[in-house]
């Protein structure tokens, strides 16, 4: 006869089995997810989101599959979440703000700093844009790289690099959207910007100011700021 302990301890490896099946399964984006998505959008653009490209990419991604299937209730609500090695997949309004103060154009080469889970990369490939991506948590940069050619979303380089030195051997950009807080800008980034290309940027300590470099000439840049932001850190020599 088998001891209340031992049941005990067979019940909890059956479920840890549950489990381990239940993550191997294709998650399924259903009609319901799609209503959720759609109530994002609309969330969206009562916060004053307006471009077409954004609302539609983030109508048509399916942002549950970049979270924990244990979480998909809180894909389509407008906060951010907490991911692997600390990080966190950003807030919904924040994804669709900085992509949209890029002003991008299908076909315009843009580069990401700190890929994360790869929500904002797949945004920017939805918009049409050709995307080079930085992420130097080597953890997250693995398992994105694999997740997003699985989704069927392809950069044109995932690369696993200290994001401050940007990537000069593909520069310049017509965009430049980092996606977590620089507690100063780096000048490399400015640097690799294309003639009348955008710096999106949050810049500060704990609250970061969201904020936008447009290189108007060779030496010359435009700066405007739009208002306080939370991100993680960005990190620096870190590889």
């Amino acid at each position: 006869m088998a001891t209340d302990l031992e049941i005990a301890v067979f019940k909890v490896k059956v479920c840890n089995l549950e489990h381990h099946f239940r993550s191997l399964l294709p998650m399924k984006d259903t009609f319901t997810h799609k209503g959720m998505r759609k109530r994002l959008v609309t969330t969206l653009q009562q916060k004053g989101i307006t471009n077409k490209a954004v609302l539609a990419a983030i109508n048509t991604i399916p942002r549950h599959f970049f979270m924990d299937s244990g979480f998909v209730d809180h894909a389509y609500v407008d906060k951010a979440f907490p991911i692997a090695a600390d990080q966190t997949i950003s807030q919904p309004y924040t994804v669709a703000r900085q992509s949209e103060l890029l002003e991008i154009e299908k076909g315009d080469k843009v580069l990401e700093i700190g890929t994360g889970s790869g929500y904002q990369t797949a945004v920017l490939l939805e918009m049409g844009a050709v995307v080079y991506t930085i992420e130097r948590q080597n953890e997250l940069f693995k398992k994105t790289k694999l997740f997003l050619s699985k989704l069927g979303y392809r950069p044109k380089r995932l690369i696993f690099g200290d994001g401050y030195k940007g990537l000069e051997e593909e520069a310049p950009f017509d965009g430049i959207i980092v996606t977590a807080g620089a507690p100063y800008v780096p000048k490399p980034l400015l640097a690799q910007l294309q003639v009348g290309g955008k710096l999106v940027i949050p810049v500060g300590e704990d609250v970061q100011i969201m904020t936008v470099f447009t290189r108007t000439a060779e030496t010359e840049f435009e700066k405007e700021e739009f208002g306080e932001f939370r991100f993680v850190p960005l990190l620096e020599d870190k590889n």
